[in-house]
């Protein structure tokens, strides 16, 4: 029984630390970091509050030094994903049922323990499992993630509010419940936040949730299972699983209450989910919800108003932050005749007074790329260069001696749809084609019909006029787009994410639109003075 209508005003995004040295944060992150190396960490899978060992235990190294073992995970079977699911329908109606405000005050008691308890933790993990520098971590693991968390309370809030109107004699009211059955959370490596959003934001709206993350991504996908549970996240409400993307749709996918998925991931596995739920729709209960954010293409055109620091800056930041594994990541650039020369000038200078290696070093700006799969991806793009179509202008080094180092490397092309301005590579690699200044309406034509994609993209210009042509011209070219910025750094509720056409969904993550898609509204009408006659004054002749 509700005593109360409670208030959960809009959060403040969370400050970013600056691990300045000396500062306390950066004092406790290298502390959490050697403590963290110091042991081997053995991690269970967690169903239904039970901590699952198999035996069948696969080991963890950090991309930059792949010698060293963090721990070792254990792996599952179809045994497990249907134990999974079992744990979250039985939890399932109490969950459903449980006050708004008792849901609320573990999602916000997992945030503060995020920003203080856990913080290093959170930030050393990701550093050392998913080789993110120490800002790169701060700003995801850290700052995104407790920014999902308490916006998300306050979003839910929101829609609660939304309530219809009532005319005289009767009252309406709508229920926002969650959705009849379990949902699947299918987690990617690059972004701790979106890891840990995408089952939290289904649990927060009542629903219950079997969570597979990214295999490379579970030194830190543990430990923020670990802070959910002693912020006292009831057993069975999220359920964390290691086993084959196959085998966990073979079940999921098959189950009569599976009642939808939140994705993060490729397109082409995407495309696969989309198509099997397809085949099975008559297998379930209800329509299950589809929700999914995929690849990208993400460009940055420059203006020939634009100015010259400011397309080096966006470039040098979008293109080669976190290695150019954000979804978001600038991969493709379109540059004026008039300014290309000294921008790519600049740009190269800048690219080699970038640092790369070990993330425990706070002077690196780059870490490794995630794995050898990866790795040898991004290497075939580089090694098939022809040298006519398109030339290295900085980097193309790529070693795996000692971890997964790709140096930044920029390709110019002469070709405005090579195959390095078109594919998704997801790493450190920038193409840049060079347009006729006086030619920007073709050159916006290359931007919108190059790639499949629609996720981000930047214009920087100073000519007003520029900037209102390319944000209509561009307008399904990218969900999240960029004037004079580079075209990533999305934060939540200031720029909710996502984007269209083959860039998924866009179900917009970091605000209320997200959340609708976890929650099913029922309407109900009170009458107070019910009818006790079937016939209308109409039916009278006098």
């Amino acid at each position: 029984m509700s005593l109360g209508y409670f208030s959960y005003p809009v959060p403040v995004n969370e400050p970013v630390l600056n691990y300045a040295p000396g500062s306390p944060e950066k004092v406790a992150l290298k502390k959490a970091l050697a403590e963290l190396k110091k042991d081997e960490i053995d991690i269970p899978m967690y169903i239904g509050g039970e901590e699952i060992r198999t035996g069948d235990k696969r080991s963890l190294h950090p991309p930059h030094e792949k010698s060293h073992v963090l721990g070792h995970y254990h792996f599952g079977n179809e045994q497990h994903v249907r134990q999974a699911i079992d744990a979250a329908l039985k939890a399932r109606e109490t969950w459903s049922n449980t006050s708004w405000e008792t849901r609320a005050h573990i999602f916000l008691k997992a945030a503060d323990l995020i920003a203080t308890k856990y913080r290093p933790f959170m930030n050393g993990t990701t550093m050392l499992g998913q080789s993110k520098t120490a800002y790169q971590a701060e700003i995801d693991s850290a700052c995104e993630l407790i920014d999902f968390l308490r916006f998300n309370v306050y979003f839910v809030t929101e829609i609660y509010k939304q309530q219809p109107i009532s005319s005289s004699g009767m009252h309406n009211r709508t229920e926002w419940r969650s959705l009849e059955g379990f949902v699947l959370a299918v987690t990617p490596f690059n972004f701790t936040a979106i890891a840990g959003n995408l089952p939290a934001s289904a649990a927060i709206c009542g629903n219950v949730v079997v969570w597979k993350p990214a295999d490379t991504q579970i030194f830190a996908a543990q430990m923020f299972m670990r802070i959910m549970k002693e912020a006292g996240l009831p057993e069975g409400v999220i359920n964390l699983v290691y086993v084959e993307g196959t085998v966990l749709g073979k079940v999921c996918f098959a189950h009569p209450d599976f009642a939808g998925v939140h994705f993060t991931g490729s397109t082409a596995v995407f495309n696969n989910m989309w198509k099997t739920i397809g085949e099975n729709i008559s297998k379930y209960k209800g329509y299950p919800r589809i929700v999914g954010e995929t690849g990208g293409k993400d460009f940055v055109i420059a203006h020939k108003s634009a100015q010259v620091d400011v397309v080096v800056t966006a470039l040098a930041r979008g293109a080669f932050e976190y290695q150019g594994q954000k979804c978001s990541a600038a991969s493709r650039a379109y540059l004026p005749s008039n300014l290309a020369e000294e921008i790519k000038s600049k740009l190269v200078a800048e690219v080699k007074s970038m640092k790369m290696g070990n993330v425990e070093d706070f002077t690196n700006f780059l870490g490794a790329v995630i794995d050898e799969k990866s790795f040898d991806k991004i290497k075939r793009y580089i090694d098939n260069i022809d040298g006519n179509t398109a030339k290295i202008l900085v980097g193309g080094n790529c070693d795996k001696t000692t971890g997964y180092f790709v140096e930044p490397t920029i390709i110019e092309t002469n070709d405005p749809r090579y195959a390095t301005m078109c594919e998704e590579i997801f790493g450190p690699v920038l193409t840049i084609y060079t347009y006729d200044a006086d030619k920007f309406d073709e050159a916006l034509e290359f931007v919108d019909t190059t790639s499949p994609y629609g996720l981000t993209g930047a214009i920087i210009s100073q000519d007003r006029q520029a900037v209102e042509l390319a944000t209509q011209k561009l307008r399904h070219s990218a969900g999240n787009f960029y004037i004079n910025d580079k075209p990533t750094g999305a934060v939540v509720g200031q720029q909710p994410f996502g984007g269209g056409r083959s860039s998924g969904t866009n179900d917009k993550a970091g605000s209320m639109i997200n959340l609708y898609r976890w929650l099913s509204a029922r309407t109900i009408k009170e009458t107070f003075n019910p009818a006790t006659d079937y016939r209308y004054s109409f039916l009278q002749e006098s």
